[in-house]
């Protein structure tokens, strides 16, 4: 009898009306009346049917999902999914907690009107862990969400439970959102395209505007770099920011030779493993046999970054632990669950030094900077390790291991964060010794999406990214 300790792959891929499209492919295939919008909603209804007791991805279904029959828009009756700390009129927003009972929302947060432009066909919300402050999607009372490159591992996080769906072919594409990592961690675990976009790049959630320093950007984790290009190309056409340069569809690569600096080990010392080195390391030579110019660098960070972020981190629990009943009349912040309580309770015996915290966190772009001077992009691990087993990170862990755990994993994805550049997580060619994905990560300066996808795509038509149903 086969465990979820060994070796189990899921995925959802069959001869229906999905196939093995991506959404861009599968759009056409709408638009060409090969497929329609109602039968692709039910072939994707079906596939969640068919892995959702495996995986735990979903948190809410809708029964009877409105397809945009004839919309004008790049994913025109796609189905996906919307991540659970997103508001979607008439669903609830658990923000995967149970520290209060969730209400129906009454109206579609600003990001959600944005991705619905796109045309998409919204069969429901994915989980996250509680708030999304856990890189993996595992709770203390309930079953995690599982990879479906091996069910014993973790999905990653916070948007793990879109990437979940996307990995194992459920929906081609799903909304994923990212202020520490969680858009790339679970991209980089799934072996999916993962790019957190430039800060304003796409419409803002409320709280951001509400919070000292916003580190939230949202955007999707898709299977091919064509739907994370064309979702951008479809944010920007509902809405630019007219302070950032305009994107418009990214296509493919570039003739462009770029310099490209690559580093190891963080900034702030944590040394990855060798799987992931080797990762990043032939992920160099390939760029160098494409063309383009890599070396080593070295970014001068404040050596206190790790643990201003981590102050951040804590405030950002104790708002939601002082203000938890706008989100429900019942809110009980001793109900949230380990880790939010231990990032409490380490902001309250720090919490005199704030603003010191919030001076030196701003002042890190300018270090950001410094380093990509000669500079047109940044490439890394996306995590100091390849990817834990279920129950490493669990919130059920002690606070001070869990957290000592989290740094040691979640030790580059953090600085996009802070200083609001877009960064870009894609599947390297080499896997761990069984075979599971390891993510590669691209930054760039504020406004450069278009070089990081055209990188992306140079990398993706070189070596054709893995696929779950071939492992």
């Amino acid at each position: 009898m086969t465990t979820f300790e060994e070796r189990t792959t899921v995925h959802a891929f069959r001869d229906d009306a999905l196939g093995e499209h991506d959404a861009v492919g599968l759009a056409e295939a709408i638009r060409r009346g090969e497929v329609g919008a109602a039968e692709a909603a039910r072939a994707a209804a079906e596939r969640v049917r068919a892995v959702e007791a495996r995986l735990n991805a979903v948190q809410v279904h809708i029964d009877a999902p409105v397809h945009a029959t004839g919309a004008a828009g790049a994913f025109a009756g796609v189905p996906t999914f919307v991540k659970d700390n997103t508001d979607y009129l008439g669903l609830p927003t658990g923000h995967g907690s149970t520290a209060f009972t969730p209400r129906a929302a009454r109206r579609h947060a600003p990001f959600a009107r944005q991705f619905l432009s796109s045309g998409v066909t919204v069969l429901g919300k994915t989980r996250l862990p509680e708030f999304g402050f856990s890189p993996t999607t595992e709770y203390e009372g309930a079953e995690p969400v599982r990879n479906p490159w091996n069910t014993s591992r973790s999905a990653g996080g916070s948007s793990g439970g879109s990437a979940a769906l996307v990995a194992a072919g459920a929906v081609p594409i799903a909304h994923a959102n990212d202020g520490g990592g969680s858009i790339r961690i679970p991209a980089a675990c799934c072996g999916l395209v993962g790019l957190k976009p430039t800060r304003g790049r796409v419409l803002a959630n409320a709280l951001s505007h509400r919070l000292p320093l916003d580190i939230v950007s949202d955007g999707v984790v898709s299977r091919s770099v064509r739907d994370t290009a064309a979702f951008l190309a479809a944010a920007e056409r509902y809405w630019r920011n007219p302070k950032l340069p305009p994107l418009g569809l990214v296509e493919g690569p570039s003739e462009r030779r770029l310099r490209i600096g690559f580093l190891l080990d963080s900034p702030n010392g944590v040394r990855c493993d060798p799987a992931t080195r080797a990762a990043v390391t032939e992920t160099a030579a390939t760029l160098e046999r494409l063309g383009h110019t890599v070396e080593p660098v070295e970014p001068a960070l404040d050596p206190r970054f790790t643990e201003d972020f981590l102050t951040y981190w804590g405030l950002l629990s104790f708002l939601i632990g002082a203000t938890g009943r706008t989100l429900g009349a019942d809110f009980d912040r001793h109900r949230m669950d380990g880790l939010s309580r231990g990032l409490r309770e380490a902001y309250l015996e720090n919490w005199r030094r704030t603003p010191g915290v919030l001076r030196r966190l701003k002042r890190t772009r300018e270090a950001y900077a410094a380093a990509f001077r000669g500079l047109d992009l940044l490439l890394s691990p996306v995590l100091a390790h390849t990817t834990p087993p279920i129950g490493r990170l669990s919130p059920a862990v002690p606070y001070p291991a869990l957290i000592e755990r989290i740094l040691a994993y979640v030790a580059f994805t953090p600085l996009d964060n802070v200083v609001g550049t877009p960064s870009l997580s894609v599947p390297a060619v080499s896997t761990t010794e069984d075979g599971m994905p390891i993510g590669v990560m691209f930054s760039g300066r504020p406004g450069s999406e278009r070089t990081l996808l055209e990188v992306a795509f140079a990398l993706e038509a070189d070596r054709p990214f893995r696929r779950v149903q071939d492992a």
